[in-house]
C-alpha cells in the first residue's frame, strides 16, 4: 500500500487542554526537533510522568513512568530508538509494552524494542493475537501494575476487533490517564475498519465517557485540527468547540502537540461522544444515538471542510 494511502488513515484526531502548569518541560530528547512532527513534551502528574514521543508522520508514542520505582512502560513504540533515548534521559527501567492495537503504525516496533533490551524481561500486553511480540493477552477489566501504577484494560473493539485502551491510576488516585490508541481521538474517533456504529457507541459512550471527567486522554495521532473543523460543521454554535479549535490551530502553528485532552472536554466538544445530544442528532436527522454514530462516521469519512 502506498505511503500516501497509509498516511491518510493516520490523519484524523488530537486536541487537548495543555495547561502550562502541567507541562514540566519541553524536551528535545537530545536531538533536533526536526526529527519529530511535534515538539516532544513531558506531562507530570501525581506519582507518574507521561512523556509524549512523536513518531512517523503524525503518531504519538508514550513513555509512562512510575516516579517512585522508576519503572516504565512504552505505549505503541513504533520507533523503538526514540523510546530508548527517552528511557535513557528519564533514567528509568523498561518493564512493559502497552499495545493498543495491531496496526503496523502502532505495533511494528515491538519486536525490535524487545530485542534492543535483552537484559530485561519485557511484558508485551495487547488484546489481539496479531500484535507482534505479544506475550500477555488481555481483555476487558484485566488489571496489572507498572511499578506502583495501576493499569486497567478497557476492551474497545471497532477500529480493530482487538483494540484495548489502558486506564492508569496512581496510588493517590488524583489524576487518572487513559491511552486510547485509535479508538478515541481529540475531537473524533477512529474509523470503523473492523466494527460497527454500535461497537463504537459502546466504546465511547458506555465505557470511556464513564471515566472520571479529569482523566487525561492520550491518543494515537495528531488529528485535532481536522477533527474540530468537522465538529464545528456538526455543531457550528458550540462555543467551547470554537475556542478549542482556535487554540488547536495556534498549537500546531507553533509545532506543539494538542495532547492531552480530558474526558470532560471530549464530552463538551467531540461529536462522537455527544451522540445523545439533541443538536448533534438534529444534524444527523435522527433521534437514535447509534444511528447518529453511524451517520457521523460516514460523513466524517468524506469530510473535506
Amino acid at each position: 500500500m502506498p505511503w500516501t494511502r497509509i498516511s491518510s488513515k493516520l490523519k484524523q484526531v488530537a486536541k487537548a487542554t495543555l495547561n502550562p502548569a502541567i507541562v514540566r518541560k519541553v524536551s528535545q530528547f537530545g536531538t533536533s526537533s526536526r526529527q519529530f512532527h511535534s515538539r516532544p513534551i513531558t506531562i507530570s502528574q501525581p506519582d507518574m510522568k507521561i512523556r509524549l514521543v512523536p513518531a512517523l508522520e503524525d503518531n504519538y508514542m508514550y513513555l509512562l513512568v512510575d516516579e517512585e520505582t522508576r519503572q516504565c512502560a512504552a505505549v505503541d513504540p513504533v520507533e523503538p530508538q526514540k523510546i530508548l533515548d527517552a528511557i535513557k534521559e528519564e533514567n528509568c527501567t523498561l518493564t512493559t509494552i502497552l499495545t493498543t492495537h495491531h496496526h503496523w503504525d502502532h505495533a511494528n516496533g515491538n519486536d525490535k524494542l524487545v530485542k534492543l533490551v535483552p537484559s530485561q524481561k519485557i511484558v508485551v500486553y495487547g488484546g489481539d493475537d496479531r500484535i507482534p511480540a505479544l506475550n500477555t493477552k488481555v481483555g476487558h477489566g484485566d488489571q496489572f501494575k507498572v511499578g506502583n501504577l495501576n493499569v486497567k484494560c478497557l476492551f474497545t473493539p471497532c477500529h480493530t476487533t482487538g483494540h484495548i485502551c489502558y486506564y492508569v491510576t496512581s496510588t493517590s488516585g488524583e489524576q487518572p490517564a487513559v491511552f486510547t490508541g485509535d479508538t478515541l481521538f481529540v475531537g473524533g474517533c477512529g474509523k470503523f475498519f473492523e466494527g460497527t456504529p454500535d461497537m463504537m457507541y459502546s466504546a465511547l459512550v458506555t465505557i470511556l465517557s464513564k471515566l472520571p471527567g479529569n482523566t487525561r486522554v492520550f491518543c494515537g495521532h495528531e488529528y485535532t485540527v481536522n477533527n474540530l473543523k468537522y465538529a464545528l460543521h456538526v455543531e457550528p454554535e458550540n462555543a467551547t468547540t470554537k475556542e478549542k479549535f482556535t487554540w488547536a490551530k495556534e498549537q500546531r502553528a507553533n509545532n506543539l502537540p494538542t495532547i492531552p485532552s480530558s474526558i470532560e472536554e471530549e464530552l463538551k466538544t467531540n461529536p462522537f461522544m455527544r451522540v445523545d445530544n439533541s443538536a448533534v442528532q438534529k444534524h444527523c436527522r435522527t433521534s437514535e444515538p447509534v444511528s447518529t454514530m453511524g451517520f457521523l462516521r460516514e460523513e466524517k469519512n468524506n469530510f473535506r471542510g
